[in-house]
């Protein structure tokens, strides 16, 4: 048999095995794992490299629209090229829908903006911001029939928010029509509470954020959503976890049996609440919902990693160029930090980091590392086995890494478009040299090809979905 391509020399790692094989890849399908395999159009030396399954980021802010005068930093193109950077193959960007605005118009204006723009595969999350009797009884359950199987939803930000209520409505849709909702668990009245009384102290610079939004605010949301998947029936995803509290709500309600998933980031591995304490706006550029918090919570989101209580590693990715009144140094944002955009960008150095901080150090193994980057998000979004392994008949979206590479990371090899990275100077080992999808080489040695081969993909519905969830590896 010929091959288009074949994968030689490499060690081949995914989140049950590792071995060495040759991969065999025809019309963008991995065909054959052996030995030794020859005869392909093209034949690509993997030796000394690690060949791992494409990173899946299933938590992006790609040109999504915020407050009036605030611009995101990366729009589709932008986006999925730094993604390919760091590794990754598939991207799960947010479909924002506007207060007033049908869910189909939202999906139709973010596929408008996605198509022949993309890098890497993609597939949109909804967020549900204006839950009306005609969105909750036929768009949303159409659109999850159509395969938009993921809804977020906010329990703060005054333009985002919902009421307990309609929070359970769409937890009983998802319930019902088979799909999943991801929470980002604050609590809304307890942030504008503690926001008013700083400000009115005088206490306004970008520091201050993280003050009004302390653990026990994360904590108290993350209980209240999990009693509402639990009344309700059905399971939920809590995102962007930053702290003990909140990971050991999550444990207590998987020990239980109840179908409540986690995930964390980069910077609740990395950051602090005193990077937010800089000189000037430099601190803005940290500011995060929810925030760094300190050593302990570090310490617990790497523990949450380990023992499988956040069983997906994601970007939460949302750039906003520091030098732009449009983005971090915003007029008002000077005025006070409730007007800071809020989120970082990550996309490219989400599994650098992890790799670098998780197996370098020891943290973690690779298996794990390849189940929390990529494995566990294909599995939990419907995704699998097409995407997150490598098995004859997936996809071939691949990443070749060099383990022994070391990275000084700076924002001119992350080529997203946005103007700063937090992790700059930071030192990591291990680093990707070459970035496939479906057989396409999309990035080689930090250069990304000029074709956008990204497709835009639909989902299953979870029909596992129910109150006594899964656990993945």
């Amino acid at each position: 048999m010929t091959f288009d391509t074949i994968i030689k020399g490499g060690t081949v790692v995914t989140a049950s095995d590792r071995f060495r094989a040759d991969i065999g890849i025809c019309a963008g399908q991995i065909v054959a794992l052996a030995d030794a395999l020859a005869d392909a159009s093209e034949i690509i030396d993997a030796t000394g490299q690690l060949v791992m399954p494409g990173g899946i980021d299933s938590h992006v802010h790609l040109d999504q629209p915020g407050a009036p005068g605030i611009v995101m930093a990366d729009n589709f193109e932008s986006g999925t090229r730094s993604a390919a950077i760091g590794g990754n193959t598939t991207v799960l960007p947010f479909c924002l829908q506007q207060k007033g605005q049908s869910l189909r118009q939202a999906i139709d204006g973010y596929q408008a903006k996605a198509l022949g723009n993309c890098h890497t595969d993609i597939a949109l999350h909804l967020i549900i911001t204006d839950p009306t009797p005609h969105v909750l009884g036929q768009e949303l359950p159409a659109l999850i029939a159509e395969g938009y199987t993921s809804i977020k939803i906010f329990m703060t930000y005054d333009d985002m928010k919902l009421a307990d209520r309609d929070i359970l409505a769409v937890l009983d849709v998802a319930r019902r029509h088979q799909a999943l909702v991801m929470v980002h668990a604050e609590g809304y009245d307890a942030i504008r509470y503690l926001t008013d009384r700083l400000e009115h102290e005088g206490k306004t610079a970008p520091f201050f954020h993280g003050a009004s939004r302390p653990i026990p605010v994360e904590r108290e949301a993350t209980h209240r959503a999990i009693s509402f998947a639990e009344i309700v029936g059905t399971e939920a995803m809590i995102v962007h976890v930053s702290n003990r509290q909140a990971m050991e709500e999550i444990r207590r309600a998987q020990q239980r049996g109840l179908g409540i998933h986690g995930e964390t980031c980069p910077q609740y591995l990395l950051l602090t609440e005193a990077d937010m304490d800089r000189s000037g706006m430099e601190g803005a550029k940290y500011v995060c919902s929810p925030p760094p918090r300190d050593s302990d919570s570090q310490s617990a989101c790497w523990e949450g990693l380990q023992q499988g209580v956040f069983e997906v590693f994601s970007s939460d990715h949302c750039p906003y160029r520091y030098e732009d009144e449009g983005g971090k140094n915003a007029p008002d944002g000077k005025r006070s930090f409730r007007y800071v955009p809020n989120g970082i960008p990550g996309i490219a150095t989400r599994m650098p980091i992890l790799f670098s901080e998780g197996v370098g150090k020891g943290r973690i193994d690779l298996n794990r590392f390849v189940a929390l980057t990529s494995t566990n998000h294909a599995k939990r979004y419907g995704l699998y086995p097409r995407k997150g392994t490598i098995a004859v008949g997936s996809d071939a979206d691949l990443v070749l890494w060099d383990p022994e590479r070391e990275v000084v990371i700076t924002h001119a090899l992350l080529q997203d478009g946005c103007d700063y990275t937090p992790y700059e100077g930071l030192l990591v080992q291990g680093w990707p040299v070459r970035t496939m999808l479906r057989g396409r080489t999309v990035m080689k040695d930090g250069e990304i090809g000029s074709e956008r081969y990204g497709l835009e993909l639909h989902r299953p519905t979870f029909p596992e979905n129910k109150q006594s969830g899964t656990r993945l590896a």
